[in-house]
């Protein structure tokens, strides 16, 4: 015995010197894994396999569920009795294939809400599933009939052996008829039939959402009984086979436990498989009725269930390895761009050690392995074992995040709906944790992986891609959209079952989904922006949007109960209608520090410098009220020049604007300290005007005696009127009757609007009156007009530059829709055009923060202005959120795993650091630049990737 033990331990010393000795190759291959990688696997293949469960998004959630599943297992290895052990193994099966992680956090939230309702409403669920009593009435209901049901067949039909005519045969005709009729109703949803041939039912030329919902009706009534068979009706009918089998009258039975622990899981958490692999072993033993076969001798129901079932994964691992690897093979001749003068010798060899490869193949199915194409060349080598997940970090963690983020961020909860009816309906096909999806609209891309999955739920992770294609990520863009048109947009469906053209392509098209999200059109403005009527209309529309912008921001200023008139004061209630303000009757303060104007400038000294900024004179008078600006003053010459005559002619300069060019235009910015301006106190004809009053900060623009007679004339008097009669003041509590007309007779809070709106047109155009050019109006609506004394002054008011630049925003985009549809009938109409801009619209840049917060708040619309300067162009890009159609494929997984696997050998074992090299370039059949993309950071560089979204299949 002793030498019989001693000749084992000398040959498995031999074999492990030999294993030691291929070590440091096996390191340096990335066939050896790591530590962490290869007890995770070990973990998740036993769960999946051993015990029924599913894999797990987070290493947490494996690691308890695996104990609580095999201590599952355990206990019911000491239950006495075959119906304590029927129901222990029903009732956990059930319970455990339930989204446990999500329920606790539902019940959590629920016990915070009856205990402080307040903290409850800030708790942030996000898209989380909400469970609540019906869903629990639900999963309790199911419950409680499954264990009736295996409890009584147990009881009185369990005892009957397995015969042409006994229950447990009639239970497996049922699921025999059940697998046909789901495999029928799943093939049916989808485009094409096994990925070969067109499906004749699903319609043709779907490109709006209305004809798909027109057209797709039947197919969603087929989807809408398949959930029901999957969800209800198959489960209860395995139960049943599993209750009458025999195996279980074996009691304290390792293999019993193990065996039926398994499947009484799967039939909840995995009921797609679970069904195929009891019709497989149910027609094995309707065909196989010798006792005296090893198959029906040394094996119970249970080890059978667990052999075809690994069976069944590693076959169709080996079929979608094999696939990838002919791919490969093919592409590197018959792709142009992929062929290399070693090529034809990698094929050659290929070709010569085939037996070879299909070894290496078979060997990666059996360790559910990737396999890796070194350099994604047609040389293969076995990858090392790793979870589905494919990477180590917590799911959502990291990502490139940038400015085309928020497009994915916003559409994600709606694409998230969609998937849900989708994957309950099957219109997906069979979804396995690990399952690769890959949805197309417009520029986007989105990458869905999924994680786990179990009874009415789906656990996935959702990744976006760059928008700013490159050249390589263009080229397999365009064959997706190939793929995508031919199967849903193509016209040429005449044939029936006409074939797949794109067969062998790692996508294969599934559907098309209604998702809501942004459109994105981008149209070029020539003839728009650059014609000179519409930019003479410009200037005007702008100062009749500023006024209305002004009368808005004041009226709600005077709702809060704040006078917008006196920004530094807080006033709160409504103005007394018995309480007169006027400039008398106010505390005049004890110095008052004049703004920098020429209309201030009375007195000069002798010891004075024409080109000083601060004159040593002050303001000797104050204008009247109500003729803010227009009051005509006497200014004394300047010793030693020539006096001149003003005629106040427009086509004459004064003298005021010609002091005002040489001396303000003429000099750089002097920093004036932190003097305080103060505007000259107005008298208003009416006490409410003090309500809709600019504020006092707002009235000390430089601004020539001249222009403000210009704008007095250029003033839209009539708009003005009108914007004033659409006002409500619903918020005092008493006013007059005639309070709207007493506000529009009263001339001073007029003129205070001529001064500010000429203050802001001063800010971005100037004092010309020129017509803009386009550059300049690009320039204006960017916010990057060149600086001037105006703007300088326009910019010091921050809220007032905001406001001028939101009216010009408003003005160009009234321009473009005139343009477009034609100018505005009556003033109600333009009141309506600027009251959907506020309301439906965000009109700005595309590098604005507000842009990021409007798509994620969902405005209806966005509008922004662009320029080529290479082209010479202006464009104009608009985002419209409606419901719209996006094409989802499924993706050959082991494809994907293989091409990550290098991608992780070739940046971490190999230390190929090369941006341009040659496993990253443009791959039109293995789309090998975006599965590239789609990997977890630092390797890829996806700009989006959610956290684990749990979909619920009800």
């Amino acid at each position: 015995m002793f030498a019989v033990n001693t000749a084992i331990l000398e040959q498995t010393n031999q074999i492990l010197h030999i294993i030691f000795l291929f070590l440091p190759f096996l390191w340096a291959m990335g066939v050896l894994p790591p530590l962490d990688a290869l007890f995770l696997w070990g973990m998740e293949q036993l769960l999946e396999f051993g015990l029924g469960g599913s894999p797990m998004s987070s290493n947490t959630k494996l690691l308890v569920m695996f104990l609580i599943s095999a201590g599952t297992a355990i206990a019911s290895y000491f239950i006495p009795s075959t119906l304590g052990v029927i129901l222990f193994m029903t009732g956990f099966g059930f319970i455990l294939s339930l989204n446990l992680s999500e329920i606790g956090f539902a019940f959590k939230h629920t016990m915070i809400s009856h205990l402080d309702s307040s903290k409850s409403k800030n708790v942030h669920r996000g898209l989380r599933i909400q469970y609540g009593w019906r869903e629990f009435i639900f999963y309790l209901t199911v419950l409680t009939f499954a264990l009736i049901e295996a409890s009584l067949l147990h009881r009185f039909a369990g005892l009957s052996s397995f015969a042409k005519a006994s229950p447990q045969t009639v239970a497996s005709c049922i699921l025999i008829i059940l697998l046909t009729i789901m495999w029928i109703l799943r093939e049916i949803q989808r485009v094409y039939l096994f990925g070969v041939f067109r499906n004749p039912f699903y319609p043709k030329d779907v490109r709006t959402v209305p004809v798909l919902m027109e057209k797709q009706r039947r197919l969603m009534k087929v989807g809408v009984v398949r959930r029901i068979l999957l969800t209800l009706v198959s489960p209860f009918a395995m139960i049943a086979f599993l209750s009458l089998d025999r195996s279980l009258q074996n009691l304290h039975s390792v293999s019993v436990c193990i065996g039926f622990t398994r499947i009484f899981r799967m039939v909840w958490q995995n009921t797609e498989n679970a069904l195929l692999d009891i019709v497989v072993v149910s027609v094995a033993q309707m065909l196989v009725f010798s006792p005296d076969l090893w198959w029906n001798r040394s094996l119970d129901t249970g080890i059978r269930l667990l052999l075809v079932g690994i069976l069944r994964d590693r076959l169709l691992q080996f079929i979608s390895k094999l696939q990838f690897a002919i791919a490969i093979l093919l592409t590197s001749w018959t792709e142009k761009k992929q062929r290399r003068k070693s090529t034809a010798s990698l094929i050659a060899l290929n070709v010569v050690f085939f037996p070879i490869l299909l070894t290496f193949i078979a060997v990666s199915a059996l360790l559910s392995s990737p396999l890796l194409p070194l350099f994604t060349l047609p040389v293969f080598l076995i990858g090392f074992p790793r979870p589905v997940r494919s990477w180590p970090g917590p799911v959502g963690a990291a990502a490139c995040v940038c400015s085309d983020t928020v497009y994915y961020q916003q559409m994600v909860p709606s694409l998230a709906v969609a998937l849900q009816s989708a994957l309950a309906a099957g219109s997906l096909g069979v979804s396995l944790p690990g399952s690769h999806y890959l949805c197309r609209f417009q520029d986007r891309l989105m990458w869905i992986l999924v994680l786990e999955k179990g009874f009415t739920y789906c656990g996935v992770n959702i990744k976006g891609l760059e928008l700013r294609e490159t050249s390589c990520h263009a080229a397999e863009a365009h064959r997706v959209d190939e793929i995508f048109e031919m199967a849903f947009e193509h016209q040429d469906h005449t044939k029936i079952l006409s074939p797949n053209h794109h067969f062998g392509h790692i996508l294969t098209p599934c559907t098309v989904l209604p998702v809501r999200l942004y459109s994105d059109a981008r149209n070029v403005l020539s003839g728009i922006i650059d014609s000179h009527e519409n930019l003479k209309h410009l200037k005007d529309d702008f100062i009749k949007v500023l006024v209305w912008m002004l009368v808005q921001y004041c009226y709600k200023k005077s709702k809060t109960g704040e006078s917008p008139g006196n920004a530094d004061k807080n006033r709160k209630g409504a103005f007394p209608a018995d309480q007169h303000s006027s400039a008398a009757e106010r505390a005049r303060p004890l110095r008052e520090d004049d703004s920098f104007s020429v209309d201030t400038i009375e007195d000069w000294t002798e010891d004075s410098d024409i080109f000083d900024l601060e004159p040593s004179g002050r303001t000797k008078g104050r204008k009247e009220p109500g003729q803010l600006g227009t009051t005509p003053k006497v200014h004394l010459s300047i010793p030693g020049s020539v006096e001149t005559q003003s005629q106040d002619i427009p086509q004459e300069m004064s003298p005021e604007e010609k002091l005002y060019r040489a001396v303000v235009l003429g000099l750089p910015a002097v920093d004036k300290g932190k003097q305080e301006e103060v505007s000259p106190r107005v008298e208003f004809s009416c006490s409410y005007s003090e309500l809709l009053s600019i504020p006092e900060e707002w009235r000390t623009a430089p601004m020539p005696a001249s222009k403000v007679n210009e704008m007095r004339q250029r003033f839209p008097e009539e708009w003005y009127h009108f914007i004033l009669s659409q006002l409500d003041f619903f918020h005092l509590k008493e006013k007059p009757s005639d309070l709207l007309e007493d506000l529009i007779k009263d001339k001073a809070l007029k003129d205070l609007y001529i001064h500010g709106v000429l203050s802001c047109c001063f800010g971005l155009f100037g004092l010309d009156n020129t017509v803009p050019a386009p550059s300049h109006v690009f320039r204006a609506y960017t916010g990057g007009i060149p600086w001037s004394v105006g703007l300088d002054w326009l910019t010091g008011k921050p809220e007032l530059f905001q406001l001028a630049l939101k009216a010009f925003r408003y003005a160009f985009k009234l321009m473009v829709d005139k343009a477009s549809l034609g100018p505005a009938e009556n003033f109600k109409e333009l009141v309506n055009y600027l009251e959907e801009y506020e309301n439906d619209w965000y009109i700005g840049l595309v590098s604005d923060l507000e842009w990021q917060q409007a798509v994620l708040q969902e405005k209806p619309y966005l509008f922004s202005l662009g320029h080529d300067p290479n082209m010479g162009i202006y464009t104009g890009r608009v985002l419209t959120l409606q419901e719209l159609l996006v094409q989802v494929g499924k993706l050959n997984d082991e494809a994907v795993r293989g091409q990550w696997a290098n991608l992780s050998w070739e940046l971490l074992y190999a230390t190929n650091d090369d941006e341009e090299r040659y496993s990253i370039q443009a791959h039109p059949v293995l789309l090998r630049n975006l599965t590239v993309q789609a990997a977890d950071p630092p390797l890829g560089y996806p700009v989006y990737s959610s956290e684990v979204l749990h979909l619920p299949l009800f």
